[in-house]
């Protein structure tokens, strides 16, 4: 222990959006007037920097307020400023704060690869809540929250995209039909698994962008990511339509200003059963103008290697999947209170054929008469201001998202020529959003805010068989499909369109030392608008006519929040809390009418309590209880021949509880262990389904496993001066679920254990991974929806086989 027993560490590493702070680089930062203890809690939160106190009588020395894009070693001067302290950099992310006289000997900077004290002097700082718009502490948040900080999203775990927040996050699920084309889900608000123009329960963003909205996860590979939330609820207050389940905010590292750097990493993976895969990215930081102007790229290539083999089509492999994209942030900083930041995204994915086997055929085998490639092209740009006064700040976010995603289906007939339905949707987005947050101390503060969004969806789909010369003209039977008998036949297909006005505010405020208060609410306007696309001639055009006349249409909805949180009882949070969240309606069609269907809403309440910090105390204990009604809940169905459409299917009720608890028996090894359970159930089905409810016996919901858990291990320790050694490995079991609502789509899913082991070694710039996925080599049903045209018990989406992949990574 030494004299490091007698230095008080007051800040550690933060949870900040980028990596660790170095001297030059400048972030947001706004500190009250207060002490120099809490003034240097507050930096180091903010920054990412370590900041030591040798003296801890300095605490109580008052300090000013600090504001502005400001480096480190700006904002200790200007705390300083007139004090009897000092600040002396050690390395280049942790400062001491020292007194100024006498002064002792400056000491050297340590070489950049040595931290001033071990790992085990330095627990992790407090955990702030930025997807609240607030910057609310961990422990004054009324509600339960996920974090991952940009230790977990290694090169391996971020070529794995999405998959990497499934495997961490037990109150986040998935369908499984293959990259690009999923559908998520947080805690059991979930509606099918079969992909239609409904809007996702699901909100996803890339910092203040909105990333989807009429359309599956694009499932962006998480490369130089330095942190994601997920907030669980509804989270219609601040974020309106599409976040009933809740939210999932991706935090990119943001460009340096004062320092040119860089990672490059490259991987190769195999697949028992299957073949070799691999991963390439490059990440560069280039400041253009010192302190005023940088840009930061990011690019990647990943090919998953393929395992399902097609008997029928004498194929091995078929399931290969190919991604490729990349990122740019342009920042620029023309004074300490401006920050503008430019965005693009873009990012490719091609899959060779679908993802399920058939367990009749064999394991990790089906017999498929067509190829079923899918694949999407994702866009998205942004600019970003930001203006700091004081305590306030004004933050004003505007972009455009273009997201193609192109899908196909074996449409085969029994005793048919091979069939093929062919589905592609162009989804736009533009959305704007200003707000004004102040943010005051202890999570106290308001947001007031406006937005607007206008998002288009424009649904094709084509059915067509193989086979049959054209000049053979079949007998027309009434009611049974041509496309069943050898004849190309058209789908109708279908747009959707939006335009949301919103005004949006919160507010917390302490009326008794102890217990604050939250109240907020939402007010939207939204205008909708439908239409169909290349009717058949089966549909009446008066019936189309009337529908999209229904669909065209002007809405206006208030969502309130409220909210208590109490920390009278020491280190203890108590919480309740109530949200709302709504999906805006719209325009569907099916084999024989084009029709109208309304909008959902979803009202939940909750408690829960937390005590201690994951990652900071010895131990850290959080549950949580909720109740949500769902009204008029949307849902993606298949008619009566298997085409994909959208229906009111009724009301429901959802019961979710959840624990989860983070030990730290030593300062090197963390232990996680975490439960959520659902009890879902469609308690009024709408008239279509009402005679699939057995014996008075209410449906479930689809697609969130009852029962579902996962524990964890990370360990981190240095070998010797220079090298760190990092094992981690977790077990997660997705409990039964079922396909979708009825008989029909009733089948099974889940009831499995998926595994993973991970190892690195760190030496300067390099480090040296392995990692291992599925150790058991599960045959695990992840979902089992093959292709809605062939609603067979006996197709499941396979757990990808046991994966070994070795990597390298290089920093500079």
């Amino acid at each position: 222990m030494g004299r490091r027993s007698d230095l008080l560490i007051v800040t550690a590493l933060a949870c900040a959006i980028a990596a660790p702070a170095q001297g030059a680089d400048r972030r947001t930062i706004s500190i009250a007037p207060g002490r120099l203890g809490e003034a240097m809690i507050a930096l180091g939160r903010q920054t990412g920097a370590s900041i030591g106190m040798s003296d801890q009588s300095l605490a109580g020395i008052a300090t000013p307020a600090v504001t502005g894009n400001l480096s480190i070693e700006t904002a200790l001067k200007r705390l300083l400023k007139g004090s009897r302290a000092t600040a002396r950099r050690i390395d280049r992310s942790t400062w001491r704060i020292v007194r100024a006289s006498p002064a002792p000997a400056p000491r050297p900077a340590a070489p950049a690869l040595i931290a001033a004290a071990p790992a085990e002097d330095q627990p992790a700082a407090e955990i702030i809540v930025t997807a609240s718009k607030r910057d609310i502490p961990l422990l004054r948040y009324a509600g339960v929250v996920e974090t991952l900080d940009n230790r977990v999203f290694t090169s391996g775990e971020a070529a794995s995209g999405t998959a990497t927040l499934l495997a961490r996050v037990a109150s986040l699920s998935s369908t499984h039909a293959g990259n690009g084309r999923n559908k998520l889900f947080i805690r059991a608000i979930a509606d099918s698994g079969v992909a239609g123009p409904t809007q996702a329960t699901t909100g996803q963003y890339l910092g203040d962008m909105r990333l989807n909205y009429a359309a599956p996860d694009p499932d962006l590979k998480l490369y130089d990511i330095g942190r994601v939330e997920v907030l669980e609820g509804p989270q219609g207050t601040l974020y309106g339509a599409g976040s009933l389940g809740g939210i999932i905010r991706i935090m990119p590292n943001a460009p340096n200003l004062g320092e040119t750097g860089g990672q490059m990493s490259a991987g190769l993976s195999a697949v028992q059963h299957g073949d070799v895969g691999g991963d390439l990215s490059a990440t560069l930081n280039l400041p253009i103008v010192a302190e005023k102007i940088a840009l930061r790229i990011v690019g990647y290539g990943v090919q998953e290697s393929g395992y399902i083999d097609d008997a029928n089509r004498h194929k091995d492999d078929v399931n290969r999947v190919r991604t490729w994209g990349g990122r740019a942030a342009l920042r620029f900083a023309p004074d300490d209170d401006w920050t503008i930041d430019l965005n693009a995204v873009y990012q490719h994915i091609d899959g060779d054929d679908a993802q399920y086997a058939t367990r009749s055929v064999g394991r990790l085998q089906r017999a498929s008469a067509v190829a079923q490639p899918y694949g999407s092209d994702y866009l998205l740009g942004n600019v970003r201001i930001e203006r700091q006064w004081d305590n306030l700040r004004f933050v004003s976010s505007t972009g455009y998202v273009r997201h193609r995603l192109d899908e196909s289906y074996d449409a085969t007939q029994p005793d048919g020529a091979p069939a093929i339905f062919r589905q592609h949707n162009d989804v736009d987005i533009f959305s704007t959003e200003n707000r004004l947050v102040r943010d005051l101390d202890n999570g106290l503060g308001w947001i007031l805010g406006a937005s607007y969004l206008r998002s288009s969806s424009n649904l094709y789909r084509s059915l067509a068989s193989f086979g049959t010369p054209p000049s053979i003209q079949p007998e027309v039977i009434p009611g049974v499909p041509l496309y069943g008998r050898g004849m190309p036949a058209a789908a109708t297909g279908v747009r959707n369109s939006v335009k949301e006005a919103t005004l949006f505010g919160e507010a917390s405020f302490e009326p008794v030392k102890g217990l604050i208060a939250t109240f907020g609410g939402r007010l939207t306007n939204s205008r909708l608008s439908g239409a169909a696309l290349d009717p058949v001639a089966a549909l009446s055009a008066a019936d189309v006519a009337r529908a999209e006349a229904q669909a065209d249409r002007s809405e206006t909805i208030f969502l309130p929040s409220a909210s208590l949180l109490t920390d009278a009882i020491p280190g203890v949070t108590l919480y309740a809390r109530f949200q709302q969240g709504f999906r805006p309606g719209g325009l569907a069609v099916d084999d024989q009418r084009v029709r109208r269907f309304q909008n959902d809403r979803v009202s939940t309440f909750e408690a829960g309590f937390r005590k201690g910090v994951p990652g900071r105390d010895t131990l850290a204990l959080s549950a949580n209880i909720a109740y949500t009604d769902w009204r008029d809940i949307q849902a993606d169905v298949t008619d009566r021949i298997g085409l994909p459409t959208t229906a009111n299917i009724g009301d429901g009720r959802i019961y979710t509880g959840e624990a989860r608890i983070v030990a730290r028996p030593t300062a090197r090894l963390t232990l996680d262990g975490s439960i959520i359970y659902n009890d879902s159930r469609l308690t009024q089905p709408a008239q279509f389904l009402r005679a699939l409810s057995y014996n008075g016996r209410s449906l479930s919901l689809p697609n969130v496993a009852n029962l579902s858990g996962r524990i964890a291990f990370d360990y981190r320790a240095p070998i010797g001066d220079a090298t760190d050694f990092h094992l981690s490995g977790s077990a997660r079991y997705i409990g039964k679920s079922r396909l979708g609502v009825g008989p029909i789509l009733g089948q099974t899913q889940g009831d499995y254990v998926d595994t993973s082991l991970t190892a690195s070694l760190t030496r300067g710039p390099l480090q040296y991974s392995f990692s291992l996925t599925n150790l058991l080599d599960s045959n695990g049903n992840r979902f089992s929806l093959g292709t809605p045209f062939d609603l067979r018990t006996d197709y499941y989406t396979p757990l990808r086989p046991r994966t070994l992949r070795i990597g390298i990574d290089f920093a500079f």
